[in-house]
């Protein structure tokens, strides 16, 4: 897909924490995994560090000498414990109608994320997206997670380049995008305060979706971008 230059921006849209609900349940998950492997962990911790990727989370919670020993056996754990969780799962209010009206708008819509493939497509399920959406993300498509730039990276290039905008809810969603030049609106429905998400480069904050849809032409969705090259 090519993109002229009257098109508005394409749509880099996170999906855990963003579009659907589910920080919570991945820091129980994380808590569940590491006390199997002995360490006890304060969800507090953990979910500080949700939104960025299991390559990086478990170094940065456990330290780079564990992980390098139980990593891979901790993040399967993981993927395991949330599994039994998923059915819990549902979308954020306002998430199915941002499609739609983004799509309206003419924005190419990509939804990033860096979950296993089983994962996207339960969420594609879930919020009815394939119609809507231009392309999506998964694990397969990164060598490094979040905060690492390579998943905005791989969006914007599946929305067909040009100018993007990300919508995120956690710090490493605006982190990641800022380091490529894509302007974030965050949302606080991951559990990051709006003061951490402008500090880590959020170009605006929203309390949630159903607030970005009332005022979508106040954002970058509605102005023009020119990303950095």
């Amino acid at each position: 897909m090519s993109r002229n230059g009257s098109s508005p921006p394409a749509a880099i849209l996170d999906i855990d924490g963003t579009l659907v609900d589910t920080n919570y349940h991945h820091a129980l998950a994380w808590y569940r995994a590491f006390r199997r492997h002995g360490v006890t962990l304060p969800l507090y911790r953990i979910h500080r560090h949700i939104g960025m990727g299991g390559d990086q989370l478990v170094a940065a919670l456990a330290g780079e000498a564990w992980d390098a020993e139980h990593g891979d056996d901790v993040r399967e754990l993981e993927g395991r414990q949330y599994m039994e969780l998923i059915d819990e799962v549902r979308p954020l209010p306002g998430a199915r109608e941002l499609l739609e009206v983004l799509h309206a708008r003419g924005h190419a819509i990509v939804l990033a994320s860096s979950a296993k493939p089983h994962e996207v497509e339960h969420y594609l399920d879930l919020l009815e997206a394939r119609e809507l959406a231009d392309g999506w993300t998964t694990s397969g498509d990164v060598e490094k997670t979040k905060p690492e730039p390579d998943l905005v990276v791989a969006a914007v290039e599946k929305a067909g380049g040009g100018p993007a905008v990300m919508l995120g809810d956690s710090t490493w969603d605006c982190k990641a995008a800022e380091r490529v030049g894509v302007p974030t609106i965050a949302v606080l429905t991951g559990g990051f305060s709006e003061q951490e998400l402008l500090e880590a480069g959020a170009v605006c904050v929203v309390t949630e979706l159903r607030e970005l849809l009332e005022h979508v032409e106040a954002t970058p969705f509605g102005r023009p971008v020119s990303n950095r090259t």
